[in-house]
């Protein structure tokens, strides 16, 4: 039987306050996506600024919650391409988009 995930941000998590956050979406440039990734970047009173991701297209939805080096670690995985499709699932892209 498998254990479930802990959320290792629990202890925090209900002291941020998002009311405020300034959501970034994640488009590439000049791209309007109707879903995508929305990020802030949060204060908290422990000093730290902790990153929060939520999916656009349900705000009040799961919010994960980074630490700077947990985000850190994500940016660059994602600048590797950790977490790029294998080309055989790849959607090919839009015909508009092809050069």
């Amino acid at each position: 039987m498998s254990e479930q995930p802990v959320d290792d941000k629990a202890h925090i998590r209900h002291e941020l306050d998002l009311s405020e956050a300034a959501w970034i979406r994640a488009e590439p440039e000049g791209v309007t996506l109707d879903d995508c990734v929305e990020y802030a970047f949060v204060p908290h009173t422990d000093g730290v600024t902790y990153v929060a991701m939520r999916q656009s297209s349900k705000p009040d939805g799961v919010i994960l919650v980074f630490t700077p080096s947990e985000w850190d670690a994500f940016v660059a995985g994602v600048r590797d391409g950790e977490f790029d499709l294998p080309e055989d699932l790849e959607e090919p892209a839009p015909a508009s988009e092809k050069r």
